[in-house]
């Protein structure tokens, strides 16, 4: 304890004598990284995702391109450029903390300069303690990796994720304790080389001479100062989620008492967001800053060296008021920016997953019957092909999860897959809940809502599927068709039926970006769904479908922007959380996919009876929420 509060001590003194110096170096770096380098960086990053010529919109892909010799090289590049700014950036730091105080902005201009002339030195000590701490980790993950090869090779991925079998947890309970060991090993060798860096800085030591300086230096630590720096690092870490609670806690009730007047709510939100945004750039740089000045008061303390004299304190100048001056500035125009961005008035199709599966076994007619109750747009069904060439409703690749038998679907026919339940394993209520065709469905749902058929065929078999859906939907060959196919229709607002068209859509969706083509290909009236658990930036042609299926948490400004600019929805899957729907109908997409489509339906209605004014701050609180 006794360490950790004297280290504390030296902490908070060496910030207060440097805080000015520290503030304009942060900003210079800012502002050159902002300009230069990392416009710099993402030019290289698109060169060499060109380069790749693949698309990648699944974490399988993901996998199995940073595993590929090009990804191994390309990975390595990003990881030294990433770190290496990072060194760069705590280098200038540490530089300004072990100098006397004196002309603020000539200390930094000064740090700035001799940290770049250190950035061979800098890149060298990158390689050698990033390239340790893959190398520890490398068995680590080779132990997981055949972990997960004896107890979880060929389960279904959602079969694990919603039944939770008892050999998941084996496999969590054998990879916990790796786990430990991994993290045990790496603080202790962050611990031996934190060092190195105010050796390279401030001594101008080689990385490698460095980093053997560092071992004995820190060699004779007690236990009780390594607990000490990593209860300070984990202080450091917690800082901004812990001030960001605080001020949601305290400040933001307040802008529900204010009345729900434009005069009144629009200034008072300007300057709480403009409080918000300087509060956010403060913690990002007491992080650096304290992250930095630890290695440096550690130095200090551990090579003996004596801290910097304190000079004479001096009254800010006007360059400095002027640069002060112009952080407010930009955080007032981010925050007008912000506010500027809202939309009043948006809705979102409610699309129920497999149906509403949380009330009914999924991908059944009763999941389907009770997403129409709940007032859906478009129903999510999962489709395969049986060994008769039928389109029947079905998930999994085997039929394990839903009956225990462990054939795979696609080795019986329709006749014999009808004779399976599939309803008893949700509930007493469902029991001889039949496999029922895609024919029954359109059937159910004629005039009601419409179709999203989510295509989950065997390796191979993708446009054999594709062709047998869209030759199911052309034996629909009643007025429910020629609403879904006439385009003419979506012009009017009103189709012939007498339903608005978004009651009447047809959707078909993939994971295959070249059977998104084929099918666009083939008929062109229908509207494919691209779904997507990543995308690698660059790598995705974007004009061969009519909307992008995006996990909840992948949607950002950034895929919104993309999506108004070739001219495609972006659809939201799986979302359950009432909070969370709120907060991506104010990101700006097109629908969400939920499990329980009556929350999305009573959210929506929520949301249309608010004010102007009450609608401005649930999405004031949205933002906050991105």
């Amino acid at each position: 304890m006794q360490s950790l509060i004297s280290l504390g001590r030296a902490l908070y003194r060496t910030f207060k004598e440097h805080l000015r110096p520290l503030v304009a170096f942060h900003l210079l770096f800012t502002l050159l990284a902002s300009a230069l380098l990392l416009p710099a960086i993402g030019w290289v990053a698109q060169t060499l995702l060109s380069v790749l010529n693949r698309t990648v919109i699944s974490t399988e892909a993901l996998v199995a391109l940073l595993f590929s010799p090009i990804g191994l090289v390309t990975l390595s590049i990003a990881l030294w450029f990433g770190f290496l700014l990072i060194y760069w950036q705590q280098a200038g730091m540490l530089l300004v903390a072990s100098r006397p105080r004196g002309g603020r902005y000539r200390l930094a201009f000064e740090a700035l300069w001799q940290s770049t002339k250190r950035l061979p030195a800098l890149s060298g000590l990158v390689i050698l303690q990033v390239g340790a701490h893959l190398l520890l980790l490398a068995p680590f993950m080779a132990a997981l990796a055949f972990l997960h090869e004896v107890l979880l090779s060929g389960i279904d991925l959602y079969y694990l994720q919603r039944v939770r079998p008892p050999v998941l947890w084996y496999f969590i309970a054998g990879a916990f304790p790796l786990v430990l060991g991994w993290m045990a090993l790496a603080a202790w060798l962050y611990l031996r080389w934190m060092l190195a860096l105010p050796l390279v800085a401030i001594e101008g030591l080689s990385p490698l001479s460095a980093l053997k300086q560092s071992v004995p230096l820190t060699r004779g630590w007690r236990r009780s100062i390594g607990a000490a720096v990593l209860t300070l690092l984990a202080l450091i870490v917690l800082l901004p989620i812990l001030v960001t609670w605080l001020f949601d806690l305290i400040v933001t009730p307040l802008l529900w008492w204010l009345p729900e007047r434009s005069a009144v709510l629009i200034p008072a939100m300007l300057a709480y967001l403009t409080g918000f945004v300087l509060i956010t750039l403060t913690i990002t740089f007491l992080g650096v800053a304290l992250n930095a000045l630890l290695s440096a008061c550690l130095y200090q303390r551990l090579a003996e060296r004596s801290p910097p004299a304190p000079s004479e304190t001096r009254r800010a100048g006007r360059f400095a008021w002027a640069l002060e001056a112009f952080v407010l500035l930009f955080a007032a125009l981010q925050a007008w920016w912000i506010l500027n961005s809202f939309e009043l008035r948006d809705d979102v199709k409610v699309i129920a997953h497999r149906g509403s599966s949380m009330v009914a076994p999924e991908n059944t007619l009763a999941a389907v019957r009770h997403a129409l109750e709940d007032r859906a747009d478009l129903v999510e069904l999962d489709v395969r092909l049986s060994l008769d060439n039928e389109v029947l409703l079905y998930h999994d690749r085997s039929l394990t999860r839903l009956t225990g038998d462990p054939r795979d679907f696609g080795e019986l026919t329709r006749e014999e897959l009808s004779l399976f339940d599939i309803g008893s394993w949700f509930g007493d209520a469902f029991v001889g809940e039949r496999i029922a065709g895609l024919d029954e469905t359109l059937a159910l749902v004629r005039g009601k809502a419409g179709l999203m058929i989510d295509m989950k065929a065997s390796p191979g078999d993708e446009q054999r599927l594709a062709q047998a859906v869209i030759e199911a939907l052309e034996r629909e060959s009643d007025i429910r068709y020629r609403c879904w196919a006439t385009q003419q229709s979506a012009l009017d607002g009103m189709s012939e039926c007498g339903f608005p068209n978004a009651l009447l859509e047809m959707r078909v969706a993939t994971m295959t970006p070249a059977l998104a083509r084929w099918i666009k290909e083939q008929a062109p009236a229908l509207r494919v769904t691209l779904l997507a658990q990543l995308i690698l930036p660059g790598t995705l042609d974007r004009r061969h479908f009519d909307a992008l299926g995006l996990r909840h948490n992948r949607v950002t400004r950034q895929e919104i922007e993309l999506a108004a600019r070739y001219g495609y929805e972006i659809h939201a899957w799986t979302v359950n959380d009432r909070a969370r729907m709120s907060t991506l109908i104010d990101q700006g997409v097109d629908a969400i996919i939920t499990d329980y489509p009556d929350r999305l339906s009573a959210l929506m209605q929520d949301r249309h009876a608010l004010s102007d004014g009450g609608l401005l701050l649930v999405k004031l609180r949205n933002w906050l929420r991105e």
